[in-house]
């Protein structure tokens, strides 16, 4: 089973940067769905963004704002986020999907990310 470890949360003041990653024991391939989910207190949680082979998507409150990306091995997912508002406030979960099979889904523990001034 995959095991994912997100690092990189912590506050920051609106119009800031944070980098988020995810590192995966377990083997990852490409064609597997990684990326990030986000769940802010009172609400459900929500696709941030995802890449498989190559190919990424974003939700669209990013509006350009974020950039994922994963390793030569596709074993580590990175979330670059600029421009953050307090909206994005929230704890991010790293994710991993195989074949639209959810009992195969893989989920970090979560970390925060407080946008604030």
């Amino acid at each position: 089973q995959v095991q994912l470890v997100e690092s990189g949360g912590g506050l920051v003041q609106p119009g800031g940067s944070l980098r988020l990653s995810c590192a995966a024991s377990g083997r990852i391939f490409s064609f597997y769905v990684m990326g990030w989910y986000r769940q802010a207190p009172g609400k459900q949680r929500e696709l941030v963004a995802t890449v498989t082979s190559g190919r990424k998507n974003y939700a669209d409150f990013v509006k350009g704002r974020f950039t994922i990306s994963r390793d030569n091995a596709q074993s580590t997912v990175t979330l670059q986020m600029n421009s953050l508002e307090p909206e994005d406030t929230a704890v991010y979960y790293c994710y991993v999907g195989r074949g639209n099979i959810p009992a195969l889904d893989a989920w970090g523990q979560g970390t925060l990310v407080t946008v604030s001034s």
